[in-house]
């Protein structure tokens, strides 16, 4: 743990980036990424140059965690969907664990593991409709790419790797489908340009002209995308 003058930095990750961004994690730990020629000590002096904003980020974060509890898993229940809660009915008259058909239906028998049985629909679902929406966007810009991944990442929506491997975070299925589309639109343009240059976001507003309320809409509520509740 990295501990500069006035502001505590939980981890450093070093890449081949030029420029250093911070980030508070969604448990309000400060994660700085910065270029690998790049000091302990100008790290520390960059980021308490901006203690005021980490600390009002990290107060909006933990006032933000307070209301949030886990899944109880009971009837009434609401789980998100594409970007809208539909409520959760258990039954006692059904093979499957859980189904899906305007409404979730748990099967009681499936009680005891409520939480992974959820987060595997998810996750089918997540490549399912991930799958199309890739091949859609690829087709409409000539795109190659090698496979789709789909992870377990609690803040980092998709990567795009040299490989041309693209990865998402199953909780991308929670989220309304013009939000998955962005994220997908993102890492298809990664393909031909690496950086966030302004030659990569010129072809992202190609496919997508009003991704800046796609994108301002997951940094406000992409919290919300997870298997705890705001009650």
């Amino acid at each position: 743990m990295i501990k500069p003058t006035d502001v505590q930095i939980d981890k450093i990750i070093r890449t081949k980036r030029k420029t250093i961004a911070l980030q508070i994690r969604d448990d309000a730990k400060l994660v700085v990424r910065a270029p690998y020629n790049l000091d302990d000590e100008t790290i520390s002096a960059i980021v308490s140059k901006h203690r005021r904003w980490v600390e009002k980020k990290q107060k909006e974060v933990a006032t933000r965690n307070q209301k949030l509890y886990p899944k109880e898993f009971v009837d009434g229940e609401g789980f998100l969907y594409l970007g809208r809660y539909y409520k959760l009915n258990i039954v006692d008259d059904q093979s499957e664990s859980l189904k899906f058909e305007g409404a979730f239906y748990l099967s009681r028998y499936a009680l005891p593991h409520a939480q992974e049985v959820f987060m595997q629909w998810y996750k089918d679902k997540a490549f399912e409709k991930i799958s199309e929406r890739v091949d859609l966007y690829a087709e409409k810009r000539g795109y190659k790419y090698n496979r789709i991944g789909i992870t377990n990442a609690q803040k980092r929506w998709g990567s795009c790797s040299f490989k041309g491997n693209l990865n998402f975070s199953w909780r991308l299925i929670m989220a309304p489908l013009s939000v998955l589309d962005y994220v997908v639109i993102h890492e298809l343009v990664h393909l031909e340009e690496r950086n966030h240059a302004k030659s990569f976001w010129d072809k992202v507003k190609m496919l997508m002209p009003d991704f800046e309320s796609r994108r301002n809409w997951l940094k406000s509520n992409g919290y919300l995308l997870t298997l705890w509740s705001n009650k």
